[in-house]
């Protein structure tokens, strides 16, 4: 059975625990053994139904519409956030948030792929797809991030960046481009969190980092599943097969190098308890930062140069096995 058909069975059962107290409630009976009984049941099949996920499951929980935004996270994880708009050429693009704030006392720059939370805020938000001014806007705040020795954190969640005429006439290519080599020169540490889909060279553009980090049902991958589909097998819906073969999901990029750490979510997806997944990105940020403030700012580029030039050779050298 597909985990989300065992999760509309676990919200059935719900529905009758809350019934169940309802009726103890209004009617003075004690029902305490059954209601223990169902919710026991529902944790089992919470369990099961989150226990070894196929990877084209972690894909529709990465772009569940319920699952925690950039925006929501950085209002709880961080102090005295101050957005700021604009790349001093076009204008400002919503999908890329970014401003200054402050972790545990500590300046930070924050620059993250912003998602809707409804239809109309997912149209003004182009859907989390960035246009050339939103990753020009993301390289800006950085290099001021360095002007003044602060941090960089981006947090990653997008479909890919935005392919349509008007984004490729003021140059997609380009922005992404000078943003991954920019960020591979910054002198700055940077972090990057891959909290929903990570897709494409959109995601790639903000995730040049000395630690790269993703929730445990994220996704992080060249293109999306159904673009590799038409690629490949010259039809989209073979997406799932697709994403089986891609190797997306966090547990597999660990694997791989791609990627330092998977951050664990709570039992049914990091929707299922914002808070919760907030503290525990707050928990690995501090850590992260304490690690890389260590260190020296050379120091750092040169790792940062490695740890790319190593995890190409790494797959160059399981390619040829």
């Amino acid at each position: 059975m597909d985990t989300f058909d065992i999760e509309k069975n676990i919200s059935t059962l719900r529905e009758k625990v809350q019934e169940l107290k309802r009726i103890s409630q209004e009617n003075n009976i004690d029902l305490s053994d059954e209601i223990r009984v169902l919710e026991n049941k529902c944790l089992d099949m919470e369990k099961k139904a989150y226990t070894n996920l196929s990877p084209w499951e972690k894909v529709k929980i990465a772009r569940m519409i319920q699952r925690p935004t950039a925006l929501d996270y950085i209002n709880e994880i961080f102090d005295d956030f101050i957005e700021l708009h604009g790349d001093r050429h076009y204008s400002d693009d919503c999908a890329i948030v970014g401003g200054i704030a402050t972790i545990n006392g500590t300046a930070v720059t924050i620059v993250a792929e912003q998602k809707g939370r409804d239809i109309k805020e997912n149209v003004e938000r182009n859907f989390g797809m960035p246009h050339p001014e939103g990753y020009r806007k993301a390289l800006r705040l950085m290099k001021q991030a360095e002007k003044f020795h602060r941090p960089v954190i981006c947090f990653v969640d997008t479909p890919g960046a935005f392919c349509g005429i008007g984004a490729e006439e003021r140059g997609q290519g380009e922005a992404i481009a000078r943003n991954l080599m920019d960020m591979s020169n910054l002198r700055t540490p940077i972090v990057s969190i891959v909290i929903g889909e990570g897709g494409s060279g959109g995601a790639l553009a903000l995730a040049v980092a000395d630690e790269i980090c993703m929730l445990e049902h994220s996704i992080y991958s060249i293109l999306s599943p159904e673009g590799f589909a038409s690629i490949l097998f010259k039809d989209a819906k073979r997406a799932q097969e697709a994403a089986d073969t891609m190797k997306i999901t966090a547990q597999d990029l660990f694997k791989f190098r791609v990627i330092d750490r998977v951050i664990k979510e709570p039992l049914g997806g990091a929707h299922k308890d914002m808070k919760l997944m907030a503290d525990k990105i707050r928990m690995n940020l501090e850590d992260i930062l304490n690690k890389l403030e260590k260190d020296t700012v050379d120091n750092l580029l040169k790792k940062r140069y490695f740890k790319f030039r190593n995890m190409g050779e790494f797959f160059e050298e399981t390619s040829l096995q």
